[in-house]
Formats: structure tokens, sequence, C-alpha cells
């Protein structure tokens, strides 16, 4: 089976996360997707393949020789819930450049004036969605380019250490990690293939906190109102006014952080608002978390203790911290590029992946490309031709 078929696939397959079941994994599609994927292990003859209690997939390749690195590589199973993950009619174009009509009956366009990368895309075979429902390719592009690549190396004759593979539940809701079995793995170190454009290289990433702010109101007749009612929608608002304008994603790029405000819901007796906080620096991080703080005690002296309640929990880290004295890894993967003809790019991510907390966890695992780009979106895609270049770069980093 190609990487194109087998992609097409799993994409068939609904895996879109849930942040508010704690169950692991968070939607039963998951599972199922995890089972297929095991089932088709075994049938290649990796006889140690499965699934654990908890959704996730564990399978090796034998060494062929000895002396050589045990590596693994990793890819998430569920979806982003920004856009539906359900009835995904993907199809593959020929692109020749300019803007992608994605859906006549709907007149949904993919447009180069709103993404300009996917220009340079042109002479490549795409695959996207009919703009009705993101397309899959974070992360199942990268499964497909790990199942191929092993499919690959045990009807090969190539020399390699050991090759563990292992795939994620519910990494787009920031639990990918928190039940995976590093020791039992059994790798030395590992790449998760959850990144972009073809050639880039991801080592450092965002540290990353979530902030829950509750308010609690008094609600009264508004005829009577005055002095006596507390309008909790009104402090979510304000809340979200006091909070530095320029440090959210629609004006930041690069290594700079933000705070995103993902819902607010209230009314005058009650509101919750949600947000993630993001930075690479662990001092701005640190700051931007104060940032809430320091807003919430203003509300609470002006509305009185305990109206507003802040909750800040920490998610994840910048794994430079972990690989900048394991560098090996990251050259690894840049050497292969290299011999392969792609021109690595390293990039800060603006965002995480399951290869952050392994890396704390023990495992360094930089992120590679699988050839997608708008991620979480019904304008997602992803190139065929850097799909298949990204098997032959699994194959090269193998090879040392």
């Amino acid at each position: 089976m190609t990487v194109y078929e087998r992609f097409l696939k799993y994409v068939s397959y609904p895996t879109t996360s849930d942040e508010n079941n704690e169950n692991c994994p968070s939607t039963e599609g998951q599972r199922v997707l995890a089972q297929e994927l095991c089932r088709e292990l075994l049938e290649l003859g990796i006889s140690d393949a499965r699934v654990d209690e908890h959704g996730y997939v564990y399978a090796s390749i034998p060494a062929s020789c000895e002396g050589m690195d045990s590596i693994g590589f990793i890819a998430h199973m569920d979806t982003a819930s920004e856009a539906s993950g359900e009835n995904i009619k993907a199809k593959m174009i020929d692109y020749q450049g300019g803007d992608i009509l994605l859906n006549e009956k709907e007149v949904i366009t993919l447009k180069v004036e709103d993404y300009p990368f996917v220009s340079t895309l042109s002479g490549q075979r795409l695959i996207v969605t009919d703009g009705t429902t993101l397309l899959g390719a974070d992360d199942k592009a990268g499964i497909a380019e790990i199942m191929t690549a092993a499919e690959k190396i045990i009807k090969s004759e190539i020399k390699h250490g050991k090759i563990c593979i292992g795939f994620t539940p519910d990494e787009e809701i920031g639990r990918g990690a928190d039940l995976f079995d590093v020791e039992g793995f059994g790798a030395d170190y590992a790449y998760t293939l959850d990144g972009g454009a073809l050639g880039e290289i991801e080592y450092e990433n965002f540290n990353a906190a979530s902030a829950v702010v509750s308010v609690h109101g008094r609600a009264i007749h508004p005829g009577s109102a005055k002095g006596k009612m507390i309008n909790a929608a009104r402090i979510l608002a304000e809340f979200d006014s006091m909070l530095s304008p320029d440090e959210i994603p629609e004006r930041t790029e690069g290594y700079e952080g933000f705070h995103h405000l993902l819902s607010i819901e209230g009314e005058t007796e009650k509101g919750v608002s949600r947000y993630i906080i993001r930075d690479h620096s662990m001092e701005k991080f640190l700051a931007k978390k104060a940032e809430f703080e320091l807003v919430a005690d203003k509300l609470n002296k002006k509305y009185g203790d305990g109206v507003v309640e802040l909750s800040i929990s920490d998610s994840y880290y910048n794994m430079k911290e972990v690989l900048l004295d394991k560098m090996f890894v990251v050259d690894r993967a840049k050497s292969a590029m290299e011999r392969i003809g792609i021109t690595p790019v390293t990039l800060p991510i603006r965002g995480g992946t399951d290869g952050a907390r392994l890396s704390f966890m023990g495992l360094p695992c930089p992120n590679l490309p699988t050839g997608g780009g708008n991620y979480h979106s019904r304008f997602e895609y992803v190139s065929v031709d850097a799909m298949e270049k990204c098997v032959e770069l699994i194959l090269e980093i193998v090879k040392g």
C-alpha cells in the first residue's frame, strides 16, 4: 500500500479528541483506529504490535545488525476540534498554482491571498477536502509515513538498529504523552512526525499553560440594579480587555508569545472564559501567567473578593532545554535530509508536540515534517510528493 493510499484510509476514521472527557483515549474513534493500525502492523510481520489499555499503539522492528542506535518514530491519532473530523471527503488534485476551488456547490475556495505558501507547491499533487471539514493530515500523514516506512524497512536489506513505533491518542488536547510508556517503548531517542512543510526540523516549542477564569456574579432586576448587580458576562469582557492587547495570536509570530481566548460563556449570575498561554522564553511565560494573576486581583479589589476565580495549569515546556546537549539527534535528521536533497530549516514550533513532553520524560524527541499545512482548519492540505519524501527521510535516518 502506498503512503497516499494509507493516508486516505486513515482519514476515513473520525478521531476528534474531546477535552471534556477524562478517559484515555477521550473518544472511541481513536481506539478503533488504534486497533486497525495494530492489525496492519501485525500483518506486516511485526509480532510485538499491541494496543494498551489506554489506546496507545506500540511496535518494534528488531535490529538487523549490532551496534546501531535504537530509534523511535511517533505520530498521534487524534484530530483537533476546531473543524469537523466527520465524513471527510478528501480528493487529490494536480496543483498548477492559483486558488483552489474546494467546493463548487458551497463556493468554498482555498485562496492564495489568504494562504500564500500554497503557491510554492505548484506542480505537486495535493490532497484537500471539500471545505466543510478538516483533512486530518495533522497527524494521519505522520502515521501513514511511519507505516509505509516500516513496510519498506521490513522488505529491504537496510542495516538498522531497533526501530520503535508509537501512535498516541489525545495529543491535540495536551494529553498525548501522559501515559506513554517511555521505558517499554525501548528507543534511545525518537522523532515525532507532526510538523508541516518539507525540510522543517523543530526542537524548540512553546512553554504552555491553560487558564480558566470563572466569575461569580449577582443577578437582580435591572430596574433596581444600581449598586447591587454584579454582571459576570461583563466582567469576563473586562478581564480580557485588561490583558496585553498585542500579545494575541493574530498579532504575533516567530518567537513571540501570546494569550489566546478559546471560549467565553456568560450571563449575569456566572461566566467562564478559557485561555491558553504560550511563550518560548520561560521568563516571558512566567510574566504572562503573572499578568493573569494581576488582572484577577485588580478585578477582585474592584468587585469583591472571590468574584473572579482564576485557575492556571502548565501543559508542557520548551524541549530546547533538554535537547541542547543532545543535538546529535537533530544533526542526524539534518544530515539525512541533505543526503536526499532536502534543505533543512530549523524553526521554533508555535505550538507543541508529544515530543516536547517526551523529551522531559527522558526520550529526546525533536519534530519532523509531514508535508501538510493549514492544520486545524477546513483549508488543510497535504502534498503527496512531500509525504513520499518524508518516507524516504525516515529510511535515511534509520541508515544513519
